[in-house]
């Protein structure tokens, strides 16, 4: 067997390798790095013995101490909602005015609401509640069905124009333009009188010849002044406060030919307390009546 070389410099023997006349020293790792790295297989066997670790086909080797992190999310998830019951329960037997002036429901209605709003109503309302064209704004003091803690409870549970309930709100505002009720002449005439509702600009002798034209066609749902009436959801046509755009154009188009928006029925798909909460949480945004 060769001897091997050792290093002139450092006096540590070398592998034999070589690179552009760089010689490779053949330095052991230190004792403690080893027995570490031994430590480490151990521990990893035992674990593999102990807990899940293998793959099966459908399955995994489940381990001499049988732990499961699903059976103890699920575990958790149990003693989380029997902690909640005695709150639930209550919710579901109070009414809603009564669940306000407790403070302990009413946190934890507030919490479940914005739970439940997060995931089923903040695709239209948005994640704060701010709305967007077409869908109204539940964080001012406009409602188009009404703000008090029942109003705000059937319109969720029974939704707007949602043909699958018979309960469901629903009024249509008619086509004005389109079914020959009005002509172009008299649509812009109305939707100066409505500019002149908002304090927006307008043509004055213009809404002075559609103010009549509105008092005949107009408003028997929106009223004489604009104030709107949330037992048939008209909006106000008075405030800035729009479900669509203000402008001259939209409001003409909308007179032409309206927009109907659609809101699901939650009754449908959701619990009762679940309802409930987000009735509580909807109420307290900013505007609840």
């Amino acid at each position: 067997m060769a001897t091997k070389e050792v290093d002139e410099h450092s006096g540590t023997e070398t592998t034999g390798h070589a690179w552009d006349g760089i010689k490779e020293l053949n330095t052991p790792l230190p004792r403690w790095w080893l027995w570490t790295f031994y430590a480490t297989i151990v521990w990893a066997v035992g674990y593999c013995i102990a807990y899940p670790a293998w793959p099966l086909i459908s399955s995994v080797t489940p381990g001499l101490l049988g732990y499961s992190s699903r059976a103890n999310v699920a575990t958790q998830l149990e003693e989380a909602a029997a902690a909640q019951q005695i709150y639930i329960e209550q919710i579901g037997a109070l009414p809603l005015e009564d669940i306000r002036t407790n403070d302990d429901l009413l946190s934890f209605a507030l919490a479940g609401g914005a739970s439940a709003f997060a995931v089923n109503c903040s695709q239209c309302h948005g994640s704060g509640a701010a709305g967007a064209s077409g869908y109204p704004n539940l964080n001012d003091d406009d409602w188009l069905w009404g703000g008090t803690l029942d109003d705000i409870y059937l319109t969720i549970a029974h939704g707007v124009r949602f043909d699958d309930d018979s309960d469901s709100r629903y009024s249509e505002m008619p086509a004005f333009g389109r079914d020959g009720i009005l002509n172009r002449e008299e649509i812009s005439d109305i939707s100066e009188h409505v500019l002149a509702l908002a304090t927006q600009e307008h043509d004055a002798s213009a809404a002075e010849r559609g103010a009549e034209l509105y008092v005949e066609n107009c408003a028997v749902c929106h009223s004489d002044n604009g104030s709107g009436d949330t037992a048939l959801g008209a909006p106000a046509l008075n405030d800035a406060i729009w479900l669509y755009s203000r402008d001259r154009a939209s409001i003409r188009a909308q007179i032409q030919v309206p927009n109907h928006g659609v809101m699901p029925a939650w009754a449908h798909r959701l619990e009762d307390v679940t309802i409930k909460q987000l009735t509580v949480y909807v109420h307290s945004l900013g505007g609840g009546e």
